[in-house]
């Protein structure tokens, strides 16, 4: 899939907000505000389930990276996530 398709497909679904569970929370990660090295989404099942986490690292803007967008895609469809939320810019890392 190429990047602008995931990114749309990806935007349109966060416009959507919250409609119900399985829930998607997509975060962006770096060592400035303005390069994100590394994406984290966690996945909730269903309300008061357990969070599970996943993690991408790139050498640079992963938010560009053809291969991690359309990852975030694939894991959208295949948890049939009904809300996916995603954390505004780029947060600094710890």
């Amino acid at each position: 899939m190429n990047l602008d398709k995931s990114k749309k497909r990806i935007a349109k679904k966060v416009k959507m907000g919250f409609k119900g569970y399985p829930q998607l929370s997509i975060a962006y990660f770096g060592d400035t505000t303005e390069t994100a090295t590394e994406v984290v989404v966690t996945f909730i099942a269903e309300e008061g389930a357990e969070p599970q986490e996943q993690r991408f690292v790139g050498l640079s803007e992963v938010r560009e990276d053809e291969v991690i967008q359309s990852a975030l895609v694939k894991i959208m469809e295949r948890t049939d996530a009904k809300s996916v939320m995603e954390m505004q810019g780029v947060q600094l890392k710890n």
